[in-house]
């Protein structure tokens, strides 16, 4: 399957999370706060390459791949690349670079459950919205495991591994997972032509 046919896939399967993101956040009336970045900034964020392959399928189109991928393997950085603070005092106030692109983690994180070892259905969600929005995260907890719709991160990872089965099953830190999607795009049309229209992006 093509490059560019595998990002179709993704993004819709995007597209489908976010519509039931938002029916999700108007039933919850749960939100983040505007201009937190703060579960950006966590070193531990975990990510496969596939999620990420719209990002760097958009570089190599952009004609940017190959100056992002070295800027990525020269960063000392931790925090997500594509993570851009406000200030250097304060990194948790900040925004995504790449909004449009960002990965399926990053899509639903807050808004996303898991199921626990007693088969409930648990909410992934930061701290700060368990303390400031904590009659609705309360109310929001029993509704899901009373019929309330929420995305689901097990069934969303396995649709997507489902679009290409190596690279939605490898997980790596955030910033590998950024490097491997890029080189994915770049080894991929090394020896084959540009797609359709995109003669001389790169």
């Amino acid at each position: 399957m093509s490059i560019a046919h595998r990002v179709v896939l993704v993004e819709a399967l995007f597209a489908k999370l976010e519509l039931e993101i938002a029916l999700f956040k108007e039933s919850s009336t749960l939100g983040c706060v505007a201009g937190c970045g703060k579960c950006c900034t966590n070193p531990e964020i975990d990510a496969s390459p596939l999620e990420f392959l719209p990002w760097a399928f958009h570089l190599f189109l952009n004609g940017n791949a190959e100056n992002v991928l070295l800027a990525l393997k020269s960063s000392s950085t931790s925090r997500c690349y594509i993570y851009n603070p406000l200030s250097l005092l304060d990194s948790n106030k900040g925004n995504c670079s790449a909004y449009r692109y960002r990965g399926l983690i990053c899509r639903l994180f807050g808004f996303g459950a898991n199921k626990d070892k007693y088969g409930q259905y648990r909410m992934s969600t930061c701290k700060i919205i368990k303390d400031n929005q904590k009659e609705a995260f309360e109310k929001t907890s029993k509704a899901i495991n009373a019929g309330l719709s929420i995305p689901v991160f097990t069934d969303y990872y396995m649709n997507l591994s489902q679009i290409d089965f190596k690279l939605g099953n490898i997980i790596l830190p955030i910033n590998q997972a950024l490097v491997f999607a890029i080189e994915e795009v770049l080894h991929y049309y090394a020896y084959r032509p540009m797609p359709n229209g995109y003669n001389n992006c790169a």
